[in-house]
């Protein structure tokens, strides 16, 4: 690496790996910016463990201890845990996440995957402005599409993002606006965000700016409004958005352990799609820089309890996930040889 190459310094606040002990959880998160996915642990002595591998563009992550569905630039892959409960391998770590299958769906620009209670993956292809779900003879299915929209084009109107889940199906959306031509989302970025009910086939939210990661979690719908930097809450009886908290970045990314959520920030580009936010206002007004990282937020007080901070050559972070009763995961790549020697073997069949 050449001496004046961007390095990776990653620092955290002073409790932040307790709290992971604590929780019993490690964090996921991609960077599409780097085409890195990280993942987050503890060594035995308690600091962090920090393990990443390389994926092009990789974006949307949803997942649990056993499986990972990734999207990255024209595949959609699902990672298995091959690693038994109360087993470890290499130096203590208690999961490996190996790419077992990928689909290629072409550079759709998938954002946010969900998968539902009757095991269908369900994804934001961003580039046709609808949900979609893995076909085995095509690139996806397209599932449903906003109201707004007068027709299925690879033209990225609106620029759907995000997905959530509600008793196990996909049930709100959003969009960075209602616009229906193409690329018109950028002329609609300050106020022109909205939440979509995908079930009622309505508005539920408009006057957001660029929100990202709407998640359902106790039963209260939440979401980051991005260009403004607030973590929030939709009232869902009247369609209003409640801010609760402030985050000195651009978030996307959210997810939730127990009283806390887990939400990533980015450091804007300094381009046209993330000037001109009123985050930027927000910043200056408490004399503050965009940051890159993971902030903690306690559910019960909404203050930021626990941070990640990440400066360098990473500037912006996409998703992010908990990884529950998970101490030190690790993963495979294609970039070293690593993923053609490590074997497994899965329980014993018979022919059919």
């Amino acid at each position: 690496m050449a001496a004046n190459a961007p390095q990776l310094d990653i620092t955290c606040s002073r409790q932040f790996p307790e709290w992971m002990a604590e929780q019993r959880v490690s964090l996921a998160f991609t960077t599409y910016q780097t085409g890195k996915l990280f993942m987050i642990g503890l060594q035995p002595n308690g600091r962090l463990s920090i393990f990443e591998r390389t994926f092009n563009r990789c974006m949307g992550l949803y997942g649990d201890r056993q499986t990972l569905w990734m999207s990255t630039l024209y595949q959609l892959w699902r990672l298995e845990n091959v690693v038994e409960p109360g087993q470890a391998v290499g130096e203590g770590y208690d999961c490996l996440y190996v790419p077992q299958v990928g689909y290629t769906t072409g550079d759709i620009d998938v954002h946010d995957i969900v998968v539902a209670d009757s095991g269908q993956v369900v994804f934001v292809n961003t580039l046709f402005n609808c949900l979609a779900g893995i076909s085995e003879t095509h690139s996806f299915s397209p599932i449903w599409r906003p109201p707004f929209l007068s027709k299925l084009a690879a033209e990225d109107r609106c620029h759907l993002n995000g997905v959530a889940l509600d008793r196990g199906v996909p049930c709100y959306v959003t969009s960075v606006s209602q616009s229906d031509i193409v690329d018109g989302w950028r002329d609609r970025r300050r106020d022109g965000g909205c939440v979509v009910d995908v079930e009622a086939n309505e508005l539920l939210t408009t006057g957001l700016s660029m929100p990202h990661s709407p998640r359902v979690y106790r039963d209260q719908l939440w979401l980051l409004n991005s260009g403004t930097g607030y973590f929030g809450r939709i009232d869902r009886q009247h369609g209003s958005f409640e801010p609760l908290t402030f985050c000195p970045g651009y978030l996307r990314g959210m997810a939730f352990t127990n009283d806390f959520a887990v939400v990533g920030l980015s450091r804007p580009r300094e381009n046209k799609t993330f000037t001109g936010l009123q985050l930027d206002e927000n910043l200056a007004q408490r004399d503050a820089d965009a940051r890159c990282g993971l902030q903690v937020i306690d559910l019960r007080s909404m203050d930021i309890v626990h941070w990640l901070r990440i400066e360098g050559i990473v500037a912006e972070l996409y998703d992010v996930v908990v990884l529950p009763n998970v101490m030190r995961p690790m993963l495979l790549g294609f970039k070293s040889d690593e993923i053609r020697r490590t074997l497994s073997i899965g329980k014993a069949t018979t022919l059919r």
